[in-house]
């Protein structure tokens, strides 16, 4: 034996007997229960030393303590402390001092003017979606990009109008206003004649003014949680949204949206459903009302569907090759504009446009406060999706061009581009996908491209709104629809997924059907949930194998996935790939006695009865003359076995191995189920061992008592299965010749029988 000295000054044993790991196989199986109880299953060969590790001394934790050092971390003010929190709350004024103007300004007034373009046409869709006028829409890009500037630590983030979070506030804002008594029928220029009032209350408010005051008491309480989550340093609430989820519900999101979209592109009049089953709802009426299509918002649609797709595509394939992709929404709106002007599509086509658009700024106003308690439940899955959204991309874009991005400080930012820009009539914004994705692709270096994103936005707002008065509502459901390919893409990625993961593809497709078939909300909701109860499927049915060896090598692997692999004989190796608690207990004990073939209870239970058997068969056969005769027969013959049928079962295997690996933890009900599975297999004679046991598992099996009083659960734990198994067979040797010596000395009730003869 040679012992090898460690860092931390503990002493690693190994023994170099060659036979230590010679197989056993020749032993027979049923002696095994005989050989074993020579000697207690807590002692070692006396020849084989345990690896002990020294453990650091757990430090003192104070609560207390540890909120006086924060609260005195937090108080502390002086001049360095006051710099660095707000160059924490305001990044700008860290990296704008170095900021680069010759290598790095060009590249982000193209970036921004290109992102302006772009972003000019999808403010005012957007806003149709959100059932708002076209004028909040810009006014929503606008201010988020000025606000994000200061605060974002990510640089290539676009803030402003998304999708789904126009799709879930335009729901939120025609429930109110049906709550409210304003007509159902929002299609058309119905919400888009401006209102000269701009009231909190309902008084003097028409149903635009109230959509919009809806939509920023929405926005202030989005901000408000966004903030919340931030400050409380909640970020790690994101984890929750699996990629597979977020994927499944901007798809379903999608389809939600396209369907919303279809009146403007057919020129129809129908009501705007809400609630559980709007989707099917929906297409029930355009299919009921489709014989009263427009004819030219019809024509209008298709012929730009069969401009923008095709242009777009190209974009896509090749924007690498291209400098900047080409803006074929803004020139395909500007070219409807001009047509429908001119050829008077209002009036003799009866086609929906959008209108007068007013220039310039309200004056500031205030969130309706008693619209607070019913926007509440509403407010929570858009702030959720909204700073999921951004963080996402966020860290996605730092990782790719190796900046550091916290998450934390981007829901204080995304909160504040929704709590300040809703005192300004804008509603409530997130990082959007595919202006982010154009803005990284044109070489923008960092936010300041966000800036002159928001001076295009201004002359629109200042001189050219006006001029969109006969762009047609069709032009815009187009422009929205187009914009929705991403998500419609990812039903090509599902066959891939099925592949990767049948789990995550399920996750995909449940939380895609619900949010497009119940409500975009509680689909969110379905899909958490049943990604959180498959991860609790995962933990309460893992994966158990048995182990066998790799040959001449101390690997141990799954004997149902790899070949070639040999077993130990007598000695079974479970593995449990996942952690024990109350949830899976049962089916660890069912799963265990499946794959080793011994359940200790049946066995033990088969004993006594045999026993018992046996017991009653002595005793109904005794008499004296028997007894007197059956002292005259030699030993062997008195000691003679059983038959067949009365022998106890044998079991193939004197030792257990349950490889804790892939166990993070064990509650106080794993615990108890590992003590109860090593008594009941220490009653028909197995020992049960322990490999691998993370140190948090070793100090709760310490202080459980896992192996009984008189050891603390060190002797029968090990810190790798091939100590375990060379534990085992050489216990299992030294049992086995200590028995053999036993045998080997004469009964004395023989020699005096001999000896009376």
């Amino acid at each position: 034996m040679y012992v090898t000295a460690t860092p931390h000054g503990c002493l690693l044993s190994r023994l170099s007997s060659p036979g230590a790991m010679e197989d056993t196989s020749s032993q027979k199986s049923g002696q095994s229960k005989e050989v074993l109880s020579s000697l207690t299953p807590e002692e070692s060969p006396a020849n084989f030393i345990h690896v002990k590790l020294e453990e650091y001394e757990p430090a003192d934790f104070s609560t207390k303590d540890l909120i006086l050092k924060k609260a005195r971390e937090v108080c502390t003010c002086n001049h360095q402390t006051i710099i660095t929190f707000f160059c924490q709350l305001f990044p700008v004024l860290d990296w704008l001092p170095r900021y680069n103007i010759k290598t790095q300004l060009l590249g982000d007034v193209i970036s921004g003017l290109l992102v302006g373009i772009v972003a000019i046409p999808q403010s005012i869709s957007y806003s149709l979606l959100a059932s708002q006028d076209p004028i909040y829409g810009i006014y929503t890009n606008f201010f988020c990009n000025i606000i994000y500037v200061a605060m974002a630590t990510s640089r290539h983030n676009f803030v402003g109008s998304f999708g789904v979070l126009c799709l879930m506030i335009g729901q939120s804002v025609n429930r109110h206003l049906q709550l409210a008594g304003y007509s159902g029928d929002n299609s058309g220029s119905s919400l888009v004649g401006n209102s000269t009032s701009f009231s909190n209350g309902t008084g003097a408010c028409d149903r635009s003014c109230y959509a919009i005051t809806v939509a920023l008491s929405l926005s202030f309480l989005v901000g408000l949680y966004q903030i919340l989550l931030g400050v409380l340093q909640l970020g790690f609430v994101a984890v929750y949204l699996s990629e597979p989820l977020l994927s499944g519900f901007v798809t379903g999101s999608s389809l939600t949206i396209i369907t919303s979209q279809m009146k403007y592109l057919l020129g129809l009049k129908i009501p705007r459903h809400e609630g559980v089953g709007s989707f099917l709802l929906t297409w029930v009426d355009l299919f009921r009302y489709i014989q009263n299509t427009n004819i030219c918002d019809l024509v209008t649609s298709l012929v730009a569907l069969a401009i923008i797709v095709p242009v777009k595509e190209i974009n896509d394939r090749y924007k690498e090759k291209m400098k900047a992709p080409f803006p074929i929404e803004l020139l395909v709106v500007i070219v409807a504009t001009v047509i429908s002007y001119y050829f008077n599509f209002e009036e003799r086509y009866k086609s929906a446009v959008c209108g007068g658009i007013p220039t310039g700024f309200r004056k500031p106003t205030l969130p309706d406060i008693n619209l607070f308690s019913s926007l509440a439940v509403d407010a929570l899955p858009i702030a959720v999706i909204g700073f999921a959204m951004t963080v996402s991309l966020a860290e996605i874009f730092g990782k790719k061009h190796g900046y550091a991005v916290r998450a934390n400080q981007e829901m204080i930012a995304i909160g504040m581009c929704n709590l300040i820009p809703s005192f300004f009539y804008c509603f409530a914004s997130s990082a959007a996908l595919t202006k982010t994705l154009l803005k990284e692709s044109t070489g923008t270096q960092s936010q300041v491209s966000g800036l002159v994103t928001s001076l295009v936005l201004l002359l629109v707002l200042l001189w050219i709104a006006p001029l969109f008065y006969s762009l047609q509502t069709s032009i815009l459901g187009v422009v929205t629809i187009v914009n929705l390919r991403g998500g419609l893409r990812k039903f090509h990625d599902t066959p891939r997924m099925w592949q990767l993961s049948k789990l995550d593809t399920v996750v995909w497709w449940t939380t895609m059907l619900s949010s497009t078939l119940i409500t975009t909300e509680i689909g969110l909701l379905v899909g958490i949930c049943f990604a959180l109860l498959c991860i609790i499927f995962r933990t309460q049915r893992p994966r158990a194998t048995l182990l066998g060896k790799v040959s001449n090598t101390e690997i141990y692997e799954d004997q149902s996935t790899y070949k070639q692999l040999s077993s130990i004989a007598n000695i079974k190796i479970f593995r449990f790939e996942s952690s024990l608690y109350y949830a899976n207990k049962d089916y660890f004990k069912t799963v265990l006695y499946q794959k080793t073939g011994v359940n200790p209870i049946l066995l033990a239970a088969k004993h006594q009865r045999v026993e018992a058997q046996a017991n009653a068969d002595a005793g109904n056969s005794k008499s004296f003359f028997g007894t007197r005769l059956d002292c005259l027969k030699p030993a062997k013959q008195r000691t003679e076995k059983p038959p067949a049928d009365a022998s106890p079962p044998s079991i193939d295997m004197h030792t257990l191995i349950l490889e804790c690996g892939a166990m993070q933890f064990i509650d106080t009900v794993g615990l108890s189920v590992l003590k109860e599975i090593r008594r009941d297999y220490k009653e028909i004679g197995v020992q049960v061992l322990l490999a691998n046991c993370n140190p948090s598992i070793r100090h709760r099996l310490r202080e459980g008592g896992w192996a009984g009083e008189t050891d603390s659960g060190g002797q029968l734990a090990f810190h790798s299965v091939h100590d375990a198994v060379r534990f085992a067979e050489r216990r299992y040797h030294v049992q086995w010749e200590s028995k053999e010596k036993k045998d080997a000395v004469p009964d004395p009730e023989d020699l005096n029988f001999q000896a009376s003869l």
